[in-house]
């Protein structure tokens, strides 16, 4: 069996997914892409090749664990799997239809616990790693006037990904969390260019996609081997 590390990321098609995977990619990993539609499947495909391409709704119930296997079956193994995937949406609360949260909390949350419930046999296996992705500031569980629905979503997702870690590091399987702040890219919310937005980040400007993928690829990689249910922020100082 090839010693080349295996990874699976879901959101691989666009926006901070895609650069995970290509930055992977070109750091002598496996990348295995998950995209849920047509749009961008051919991209992805250029980059990683049609076998370690895969159509799937994380959403739905039992797709997660689909694609798994059949990653399994191609590869033999899992050493890490990034759940890059999660809608996003913007609204005052009293606008906030019961349909848009239950939307917001199956795509960023429930979808996350079906992916590492999928993967958690392989990676105990592999003593692999898992990296989630959140949003800047969610630690300080601070009021948001037009994301409630999404950063509760994140929320959540936070203090299950610590939980999880604490389950998992005994059997050597790594859980972290990378939260990205405003980065401007082609398929980014159009607020995330607001230059008035973009002026109050303490850095001075937004990130950049690869700057969150270099995270990403850090905490699946021996030199982040003590590093167990931790949120890195990569953000410029956003909502310190």
């Amino acid at each position: 069996m090839s010693s080349t590390p295996i990874v699976l990321i879901s959101g691989a098609a666009r926006g901070l997914g895609l650069a995970s995977a290509e930055r992977l990619a070109a750091l002598g990993w496996c990348v295995h892409g998950v995209h849920r539609d047509a749009a961008g499947r051919q991209g992805l495909v250029d980059r990683l090749g049609e076998d370690q391409v895969h159509q799937a709704d994380l959403s739905e119930t039992g797709a997660a664990e689909q694609v798994v296997n059949r990653v399994l079956a191609r590869a033999g193994r899992l050493d890490g799997v990034v759940h890059a995937m999660g809608e996003f949406a913007s609204a005052v609360p009293s606008e906030t239809s019961r349909e848009l949260v239950q939307d917001l909390w199956r795509s960023n949350m429930l979808s996350a616990v079906d992916f590492l419930d999928a993967s958690r046999g392989a990676l105990r296996a592999s003593k692999g790693a898992a990296v989630f992705f959140g949003s800047a500031g969610l630690a300080g569980v601070r009021a948001r006037q037009t994301t409630a629905a999404y950063i509760a979503a994140k929320t959540a997702l936070l203090v299950w990904m610590k939980s999880a870690a604490l389950e998992e590091a005994p059997h050597g399987v790594r859980v972290n969390m990378v939260s990205p702040g405003v980065i401007p890219h082609r398929d980014a919310a159009s607020e995330t260019s607001d230059p008035e937005r973009l002026a109050r980040i303490p850095s001075g400007r937004g990130g950049k996609p690869e700057e969150v993928a270099a995270a990403v690829s850090w905490l699946l990689s021996s030199d982040a081997s003590h590093v167990i249910g931790q949120d890195l922020e990569v953000a410029g100082g956003w909502l310190l």
